[in-house]
């Protein structure tokens, strides 16, 4: 979080001027004498970008809990500005030397988390490229043969499909916004599906595909998997979760590829993803040969397993560090710090969750399986629905209370809730995502704002039961 408290500013005060000594040998160039001369000007510079980037939600406050947005570690904001002090480019090694052997090392350790000691497997600019790359191979294995994800897949998995010229079906989800496993297996049998999609932690409503189910439905059918947890993956550390997602958890390892985003609750600055591969093997599709980059070893360069080129050494440093601070082991042991604080998430999303139900004034469709949360505003028809959850959002804010919306399908609803649909299929409803552990903490606060934003919103509706 912003704040007087924050320690990033003393670990770079601290730290950067001993990075610095280590090119003191370096005779000083004119450059970084330029570069002093403007430091007026600059100053002028920087005032202007500080008065203009204030116009922004403030994403690092436990009081915004609409999107996926959670402030980078502050030993993860040193290390990159560190980083960027250096400039590295992980593409070779030639470019990256020490930011290279930290992405291997951060890399092995996010695999490590999933079971896996032998995978291919690297860093991206984000969710988008690291799914890009893991249907580009997909659709190497299985040329011509579809991608199939669910109805509540991020919709990159239809553009990246559409971009790699691969076959895309999208399968209907249950009433728990799950893959609906039946429709999967209609598709299947029509045997030209090559690669399934599991989501672990969909972005919207935050539900978790059957993956232990889905990978019975290979060894019948012979399908690739792969599992975007580019949400949720870090989320298999943890305990306090719903046995059918522990087991959905718990089957990542036998995936074919992973994919998990750092950049959400890995702690780190955008952008940073990271795709894994089960089989080292399939280093073969990338194998390409770049001599003005890659002559100054004989180990392997980054750039020879990615689709990236130019990649933030800073990002890799980034990660390192906070992994190193923070170790990838689940709940329960002594130093699970990192899964504790995912813990927290969940217990206030659960704590959330509760209260809505005890509120009268509020529909739940769906147990919330991670830490993200959808609720509707009762109300006698779809439109009306939609226009309260509006309002309460904007109330909400302006109150400094940030929420998002989202549109969902009215089938998710259970029968009876009253609302008629007056021909429209979707409702928008409000979403909080709690991914902050500081949300546990500022829970009574939250709802209190919540609730006297509803309350402004639903005069003479029913009152909160608490």
């Amino acid at each position: 979080m912003l704040g007087s408290t924050d320690p990033f500013l003393s670990l770079i005060e601290e730290f950067l001027p001993k990075l610095q000594r280590e090119f003191d040998r370096l005779p000083i160039a004119n450059s970084s004498a330029a570069i002093t001369d403007r430091s007026s000007e600059m100053r002028l510079v920087l005032a202007e970008v500080s008065r203009r980037m204030a116009d922004n939600y403030p994403y690092f406050h436990p009081l915004y809990a609409g999107q996926m947005m959670k402030p980078p570690h502050p030993v993860a904001r040193a290390a990159y500005a560190m980083g960027m002090w250096i400039n590295p480019n992980n593409h070779s090694l030639d470019g990256g030397r020490a930011t290279s052997r930290f992405e291997v090392e951060a890399v092995g350790e996010i695999a490590a988390m999933f079971g896996w000691e032998r995978h291919l497997g690297h860093l991206t600019g984000g969710g988008t490229v690291a799914n890009l790359e893991a249907l580009w191979v997909s659709g190497k294995l299985s040329p011509g043969k579809r991608i199939v994800a669910s109805s509540q897949a991020h919709y990159t998995h239809s553009r990246i499909s559409a971009v790699l010229g691969l076959g895309f079906s999208s399968i209907p989800v249950d009433r728990r916004g799950k893959m609906d496993l039946d429709r999967l297996e209609d598709e299947l049998r029509k045997g030209d599906v090559g690669t399934v999609v599991a989501t672990l932690g969909t972005t919207a409503i935050g539900s978790v595909d059957p993956l232990d189910q889905i990978l019975q439905l290979r060894a019948k059918y012979g399908f690739k998997v792969h599992v975007d947890a580019a949400y949720g993956g870090y989320f298999s550390l943890i305990s306090n979760l719903f046995p059918e997602t522990k087991a959905a958890f718990k089957a990542v390892g036998e995936a074919d590829s992973i994919v998990i985003d750092p950049h959400k609750h890995g702690l780190q600055p955008y952008g940073c993803g990271c795709v894994l591969f089960s089989d080292p093997a399939v280093g073969r599709f990338y194998k390409h040969d770049s001599p003005y980059t890659y002559f100054s070893s004989a180990e392997l360069h980054l750039g020879e397993i990615t689709l990236e080129c130019s990649r933030a050494g800073a990002a890799a440093a980034a990660l390192w560090a906070t992994q190193k601070l923070l170790p990838l082991v689940p709940d329960g042991n002594n130093d699970a710090e990192f899964a504790r604080s995912l813990g927290q998430c969940r217990a206030a999303c659960l704590a959330f969750h509760a209260r809505l139900l005890a509120d009268g004034r509020f529909i739940v469709p769906l147990q919330p399986e991670l830490d993200i949360l959808v609720w509707g505003v009762k109300a006698a028809s779809v439109a009306e629905a939609s226009r309260f959850a509006q309002q309460i959002f904007d109330q909400a804010a302006s109150r400094d209370l940030h929420l998002a919306l989202v549109k969902l399908p009215l089938e998710l609803f259970p029968a009876g809730t009253g609302i008629e649909s007056g021909g429209s299929q979707t409702v928008t409803c409000l979403r909080s995502v709690l991914m902050k552990p500081e949300h546990l903490e500022w829970l009574d606060r939250i709802w209190k704002i919540f609730s006297a934003a509803a309350e402004g919103t639903l005069k003479g509706g029913p009152r909160p039961l608490s």
